[in-house]
């Protein structure tokens, strides 16, 4: 029994560790002594930079919410111009009349530079696109429009042209409107080319004045065979251009190739709309954007707006009427006829009950009369029995699947 004893003592100091083994144990560092006294397990070598994962996703969000309030921001009307950069041909301004253009677009503190372009005297738009997404840089776009600034004699000859060739009688090739116009294309494709003209009403005024003065001097204030003379001269040239040779030539060209030509008075309107025209290119984007409403058709305010009634029961009429209105075919002449004589859809099913058959609700309506216009122009029709039924239908059926209007 000794023996045993001190065998179990002896197997329990081998099983126990000794005090000086204890003292001997280096100290945990202070981080290491407060997660020992956390019950939480200790992290893991990895677990830090999972945490820094996490917080660095969230400052993106903010930053691309950030960009994508800048990028909007940089659509809306007072900003957008800020961020265009109008491109003149370094040719206009060597133009008579191009430094005004110039002014009106810096007076509206546009962003200008001169280039020179493919297309000399024209006038392009470049916008700098603000990124949504975070870390990429703001980028530089070509607009798609370009306006083309044609000089009077430039045009005119061209005008001359389609006359000459519509006679058939033009030597040689020369360019016309169209064959100018193809050439730009061809320069600068997939663009929306826009021409202007300044002083063409200026000339129109000189040549009405120069045929007075024929006139006169053929009246005999001047020598009748010098005047005949003066003016033969001018016919055999070919340059004097009519108000209708410049029509035809802008018709034929707008059917051919779907542009039109602005004529300006001075080159201080003609800046105006240089001016205007850069407004509505910046301000493009956020109107697309405005108008993607995800409808394929637009409602007008007067009518999806809806009807005030107040507490007195004003408006009722109106709204009866614009019940009516959304019958097919149904006009507004048609529905004040039906609320003139039943004021009120009570009043219509009441009238109904006082029917003796089916058949006399269903025509009820069919005779009442509609007026259209006024005065001699005044015209009357009837309701008649084929709306006159879909209305009985509409207001006395139970049948949520009833389908009013058999003839589409």
């Amino acid at each position: 029994m000794a023996e045993s004893r001190v065998i179990s003592e002896e197997s329990d100091e081998e099983r126990l560790p000794t005090l000086a083994s204890l003292l001997q144990t280096s100290p945990s560092p202070p981080c290491d002594l407060g997660r020992r006294r956390s019950s939480s397990p200790v992290p893991k070598a990895g677990s830090e930079e999972e945490v820094v994962v996490v917080v660095s996703s969230g400052k993106e969000e903010k930053e691309r919410k950030r960009a994508l309030a800048k990028m909007l921001k940089a659509q809306r009307p007072g900003e957008c111009r800020k961020y265009i950069t109008v491109v003149l041909d370094s040719v206009l301004l060597q133009v008579e009349g191009g430094e005004q253009v110039l002014s009106a677009l810096q007076a509206a503190n546009y962003s200008c530079v001169v280039e020179n372009q493919a297309v000399p005297c024209s006038i392009t738009w470049r916008r700098k696109t603000v990124s949504c997404q975070m870390g990429e840089g703001d980028k530089w776009t070509e607009e798609p429009n370009v306006l083309v600034v044609l000089r009077l004699e430039e045009f005119l000859s061209m005008a001359h042209n389609y006359k000459q060739e519509a006679r058939g009688c033009m030597e040689g090739q020369q360019e016309t409107l169209q064959t100018y116009v193809a050439r730009v294309m061809e320069k600068m494709p997939g663009k929306i080319l826009a021409l202007a003209v300044a002083e063409v009403e200026n000339y129109f005024r000189l040549q009405s004045k120069k045929r007075q003065r024929q006139a006169a001097a053929a009246n005999g204030r001047q020598d009748e065979g010098q005047g005949r003379r003066r003016k033969k001269a001018v016919e055999e040239s070919g340059l004097e251009i009519t108000r209708m040779d410049v029509e035809e030539a802008l018709v034929d060209l707008q059917l051919s190739k779907q542009v039109q030509v602005s004529f300006f008075e001075s080159w201080e309107e003609l800046g105006e709309y240089a001016t205007m025209f850069t407004k509505s290119v910046a301000e493009a984007p956020f109107k697309r954007e405005r108008e993607n409403t995800g409808f394929s058709f637009y409602l007008e305010k007067a009518w999806c707006g809806g009807v005030k009634v107040d507490h007195s029961g004003k408006g009722l009429l109106e709204v009866w009427k614009r019940q009516l209105q959304q019958f097919n075919r149904v006009s507004l002449e048609m529905a004040e006829a039906i609320v003139s004589a039943y004021p009120s859809p009570q009043l219509l099913n009441q009238a109904y009950i006082r029917c003796s058959s089916e058949q006399e609700r269903e025509n009820m309506l069919a005779n009442i009369t509609v007026s259209h216009g006024d005065g001699v122009t005044a015209t009357c029709r009837r309701i008649g029995p084929e709306l006159s039924r879909r209305v009985y239908l509409q207001m006395t059926s139970h049948d949520p699947d009833l389908y009013l209007d058999v003839s589409g």
